[in-house]
């Protein structure tokens, strides 16, 4: 009867009950559908989708940030801090057993002991396992375990998190690289045709065919054009500095590949609002935040209850070394004890308050970071559509104003018309291409924050390159 009755004891003590609240994921207003409705989607989310853009520069771009790039890397390194403290939070649920060995040699005054006369000299030598054990009869420890498995778990999401930023950033800035690029093109290109037609003004005019007026508004609309070359140079520098620095690279010129006209437009990916809660790191982030907060709650509350603590040990003790192992020479010792706080001045109570207080703070930013998943997503998918429309009146723009500029100085050589109206035709002309070419971009850029926004299991793809040097 007594190893049952034993048997239940040693549960009873290890178990034990947890004070402090347990975890109930709190009540999501989630709605049921986008605000806007898209017809194109298509189950993407789990693919790789900077591949869709079919430029593999951009492709070995992203694998080299999953690489090298330095907030991944620190965020990794913090992974394995949390895990490492995980370890030695859950280690106090364990007895902790230790070993140790002693040798010493003492000399001792007889009548201290005895009342006699006379010193005594020996040798003393000890070998002995100890172990200490906290019961954790009230889930102290549990608690903390729990809080620090759930910071554990919180440090991965924000590693994921820095993944899915770091994907997107090195496509977004890859894209906008080469939007800048074709800006130059243009700023280059209307540049060269403004000097050829600077330099024709200037023979008519010293033939006195046109008159020094005209002649000046051909050349402000030539140094005009020079005048963007240089920014759009300097911001072609400042982007590559830029993302080499998040390549983990120093800053230097990156590689090209397709221009922004050839690259494809990514589809459109499929999801519900309700999915969002697991596809986002940020918003499990924010949950595993929230459940480590409520744990502490309990770790806290337990220390208004008693600690009971076991020890014991088991060993040798001897004055003679050879002797040491023997039968005669052992020792051992057990016991228990009980401690309990009766006056704090208020310790343990600030810390309770303070438990409830964090808790509550994280359980606010739970759902505002579900909002702002939802805002994310509704915002891209509202930016992308509506820069399709602008981006195809933008074309027809770019088409009417050439139609426009040929026929103004076709009217301006018959003399029909004054070089003024040529002027605002190329001006409004040269103006609408640069337009068009950043809404461009904007397009890409919201297809780009669409898939950031939605999450899914491209991070998990990333993840693996991250794993594998690279390559999925």
């Amino acid at each position: 009867m007594r190893k049952p009755i034993a048997a239940a004891l040693f549960a009873l003590l290890a178990g034990g009950c947890m004070v402090g609240p347990d975890y109930v994921r709190p009540p999501v207003d989630a709605p049921a559908a986008w605000r806007l409705d898209e017809k194109d989607v298509r189950d993407l989310a789990n693919t790789a989708w900077w591949e869709q853009f079919g430029d593999p520069v951009l492709n070995d771009l992203v694998a080299l940030a999953l690489r090298e790039n330095k907030d991944l890397l620190i965020a990794s390194a913090r992974v394995d801090e949390y895990a490492g403290r995980y370890g030695f939070v859950r280690a106090e649920l364990f007895p902790q057993v230790g070993a140790g060995y002693d040798a010493a040699r003492q000399r001792i005054n007889s009548s201290v002991i005895s009342g006699s006369g006379g010193e005594s000299t020996f040798n003393a030598y000890s070998a002995a396992l100890n172990a200490a054990w906290e019961i954790d009869l009230w889930g102290r420890i549990r608690r903390q375990t729990e809080a620090a498995r759930a910071q554990l778990l919180a440090s991965e999401e924000a590693r994921q998190g820095v993944i899915m930023s770091l994907v997107g950033s090195a496509a977004g800035g890859y894209i906008n690289l080469r939007d800048l690029d074709r800006q130059l093109e243009i700023a280059r290109a209307t540049a060269k045709a403004r000097g050829e037609s600077y330099d024709i003004f200037k023979l008519r005019y010293e033939g006195g065919i046109i008159s020094l007026l005209e002649l000046s508004q051909n050349r402000s609309q030539y140094e005009e054009a020079l005048a963007t070359i240089p920014v759009f140079e300097k911001a072609i520098a400042q982007q590559e500095n830029g993302l080499s620095v998040l390549l983990g690279k120093n800053p230097g010129p990156i590689p090209r590949g397709k221009t922004i006209d050839e690259l494809l437009l990514p589809g459109i990916p499929a999801g519900l609002p309700s999915e969002l809660l697991t596809r986002r790191p940020d918003i499990r982030e924010a949950e595993q935040k929230l459940i480590a907060a409520n744990a502490q709650i309990g770790a806290a509350k337990a220390q208004y209850f008693p600690t009971i603590s076991l020890t014991g040990l088991f060993g040798f003790s001897s004055t003679s070394l050879s002797n040491l192992f023997d039968s005669q020479s052992k020792v051992w010792q057990y016991g228990g004890g009980i401690t309990m706080p009766i006056f704090t001045a208020g310790a343990i109570a600030g810390q309770v308050e303070a438990a409830e207080a964090g808790q509550q703070q994280a359980l606010f930013a739970y759902p505002k970071a579900i909002q702002q998943g939802f805002r994310e997503v509704n915002d891209a998918l509202v930016d992308q559509d509506r820069t399709r429309e602008q981006l195809e009146a933008q074309k027809r723009q770019v088409a009417a104003l050439q139609q426009y500029a040929d026929t103004a100085r076709l009217r301006y050589e018959n003399g029909y018309t004054s070089f003024i109206e040529v002027l605002d035709a190329e001006r409004s002309l040269f103006n609408a291409q640069l337009q068009y070419t950043q809404s461009q971009q904007i397009q890409f850029q919201a297809i780009i924050n669409l898939y950031k926004a939605m999450g899914g299991g491209w991070e998990v793809v990333a993840d693996k390159m991250t794993q594998a040097g690279g390559a999925e």
